[in-house]
């Protein structure tokens, strides 16, 4: 018998919706909780929540949260005595674990052993194929010149992924097509790796042409028992990064989720494994399995997992810590109906899925699903972490019946004053290929035209509905009567933005609340009922329906029939608003980022099209380029700068009138 580990109060090294959902299963078992947070999270709901919190500084330069000195300091303060990591920052990482069993802290997860056995691709793709695992055939040799690389990929044969060795989340990570584009996207790739992993190292595999992503969730204890609880299908990913979750996999039947579950628990037998984990396969079209990587820490998918076992997974893994027995053997785990989750991110699909930061102006959960967040309104979603703001969960008898409950949670989620995806995830549920359980890692990209297709029949309706509302909260509304001759009305005119689209209307007034509106050569009779704060019942062709608002000052916030628009009123004060760049040669910041990379100096000449400036929000690194051909002129940001979103970055003078 392994020693057992107690523990009675649990600093969370992580934020948001994470911290959180570990803190619900800690106080439910009886435990204290500490919450760390930066400055930019002081106001943070998880802060609040848990017994005690302290700061452990400024987000940038010193990023807080993957500060282990300051960590470990924070539970020598409050005097706790395990330290759960959640899922991101931390989780993997093997020296964060060493220094908490060296403080004499409890690390609720794996070994540091473990963790760095399997947190190099390389390491544990070696380590796998001795424990008999299936593995993608390809190079991890410790070789990584140019030209080692360039060979070891010719002999795997093309399509060839590239993959960084260290790190997730699709960074560092290049499908290479041919051999012409290998040294390019190799260079790419390590580039990435090393700014976000410090480690430039990477492997290469055979591509797999449209697979599954299938994980197997895993848990194991000290005193050797290990089980698993099924698969997840996160087929649908974009940039390898995941989209929606679901278990089970309407690709994986009964014969082939045992082969897979016995495969993935001798593999964590044979590492004398501790904790909850994850082992990730790709599924190819004949039904064979190869390991890609493995976990050490809990997923952010794993509550389809708890849905469909009736199991806390964070509290087994608080049991495992403390040094208990798994509460159940593999013959115990059943499964029940089917569960399917989306990743709400603050991001505007319109522009590439550019992360995007700001005020929640309004917030509104679906109330009948699975919410996992740490919103309300006036949260402000800082520029500086992941671009996952929330998670919607639902569960049904069937997978049908989920997704159905899905998609209605989905359009009934308010969420004004940042843009999200929300729209997106709804059309990927729709989609008839998802719908049958036909898509592969290939979805997306193979349905993005109809996934990304504007709605403009709603967006017209939309727009009127968005003149009345301006019209109505006004503060001068409130003196506005119907007149007794409605034959007499004089229209009246707006000229207003809604999602950065300029619109002049003429409204003529019907009744109370009750406007023709007038948009170009198209009127539309629009009534509004029921209005308060933030609700309003609308009609329209004699459909009434329900709408969301907020708005003051001439901004005005819409929620309608699922989607989210954006309103700028100019009737009295027009103003234009600036692009990221244009024929002036002003290149300006298309968000809040931090400047990661600056590729001209001044005086230098530049094409086009050119690259400038690269930045950095959200994880996600954004490249800057030139309008115009011409002479840089002159730059105002640095390496480092935390800049706001449409601050000049870099002045290029035009050819067209540069000195003769």
């Amino acid at each position: 018998m392994k020693r057992p580990t107690p523990f009675k109060k649990i600093l969370i090294a992580n934020r948001g919706e994470i911290a959180l959902r570990v803190m619900r299963s800690a106080r439910a078992l009886g435990y204290r909780t500490v919450a760390v947070y930066s400055t930019a999270d002081a106001h943070a709901r998880h802060v609040r929540e848990a017994d005690q919190a302290v700061c452990i500084g400024e987000p940038l330069p010193a990023q807080s949260y993957l500060c282990i000195p300051a960590i470990i300091e924070a539970a020598k303060m409050t005097g706790a005595d395990a330290v759960h990591p959640g899922y991101g920052f931390l989780a993997e990482n093997a020296a964060f674990a060493q220094a908490c069993r060296e403080a004499g802290l409890v690390f609720i997860g794996p070994s540091p052993e473990a963790i760095t056995a399997m947190g190099n691709k390389a390491g544990a793709k070696e380590l796998m194929i001795a424990a008999g695992v299936p593995c993608i055939p390809g190079y991890q040799g410790d070789d990584q010149s140019e030209a080692r690389l360039t060979q070891e990929a010719a002999l795997v044969g093309f399509p060839v992924m590239i993959k960084a060795t260290a790190g997730g989340g699709g960074r560092g990570m290049r499908l290479v097509p041919s051999s012409a584009q290998f040294a390019e996207l190799l260079r790419s790739a390590q580039s990435e790796a090393q700014n976000s992993f410090g480690d430039p190292h990477v492997i290469l595999e055979r591509a797999i042409i449209e697979p599954r992503h299938i994980e197997i969730q895993i848990f194991a204890d000290r005193q050797g028992n290990a089980i698993h609880l099924g698969e997840r299908d996160c087929s649908v990913q974009r940039r390898h990064q995941k989209v929606v979750e679901e278990s089970p996999s309407p690709a994986v039947d009964a014969a082939l989720r045992e082969r897979m579950g016995a495969t993935a628990v001798a593999a964590v037998k044979a590492i004398a494994y501790e904790g909850a984990g994850t082992l990730e396969f790709l599924l190819d079209r004949e039904g064979n399995y190869y390991f890609m990587e493995m976990n050490t820490r809990l997923q952010v998918e794993h509550p389809v997992t708890e849905a469909i076992t009736g199991l806390d997974l964070v509290e087994l893994q608080l049991r495992v810590a403390a040094g208990e027995d798994l509460p159940l053997t593999q013959a115990d785990v059943k499964f029940h109906g089917h569960a399917i989750e989306v990743r709400l991110c603050a991001e505007d699909t319109d522009q590439g899925f550019m992360p995007r930061s700001g005020t929640v102006a309004l917030w509104q959960a679906a109330s009948h699903l699975r919410v996992e967040h740490a919103l309300e309104s006036g949260t402000e979603i800082p520029p500086y972490y992941d671009s996952m703001i929330a998670k919607i969960i639902a569960h049904g008898r069937t997978r049908d019946e989920a997704r159905r409950k899905l998609i209605r949670g989905l359009e009934d989620t308010v969420l004004l004053g940042v843009t999200t995806n929300q729209v997106f995830l709804t059309r990927c549920l729709a989609h008839p290929v998802f719908a049958i359980g036909g898509a592969t890692t290939a979805f997306i990209e193979q349905n993005k035209t109809a996934l990304l297709a504007a709605d403009t029949d709603l967006q017209k309706r939309a727009t009127a509905i968005a003149a009345c509302l301006l019209l109505v909260t006004a503060p001068s509304a409130g003196h506005r009567t119907p007149q007794r001759q409605l034959a007499h009305t004089l229209p009246t005119g707006l000229h207003f933005e809604i999602d950065d689209v300029k619109c002049s209307a003429m409204l003529t007034q019907l009744g109370l609340r009750h406007f023709t509106v007038s948009l170009g050569a198209e009127e539309t009779q629009v009534e509004l009922s029921e209005l308060t704060a933030h609700g309003v019942r609308v009609s329209i062709g004699g459909i009434s329906e329900p709408a969301v608002y907020s708005g003051h000052a001439g901004h005005l916030l819409l929620h309608y029939r699922g989607y989210s628009f954006a309103v700028q009123d100019h009737t009295r004060a027009a103003s234009e608003r600036q692009g990221e760049g244009g024929g002036d040669g002003k290149v300006r910041s298309s968000m809040n980022g931090r400047v990661v990379a600056v590729a001209v100096t001044v005086g230098q000449r530049v094409e086009a099209g050119q690259a400038l400036v690269t930045l950095e929000a959200m994880k996600m690194e954004h490249v800057h380029f030139s309008p115009v051909a011409g002479t840089v002129l002159a730059l105002h940001a640095v390496c480092g700068d935390q800049v706001q979103g449409k601050r000049i970055l870099v002045e290029v003078q035009p050819d067209a009138v540069a000195a003769p």
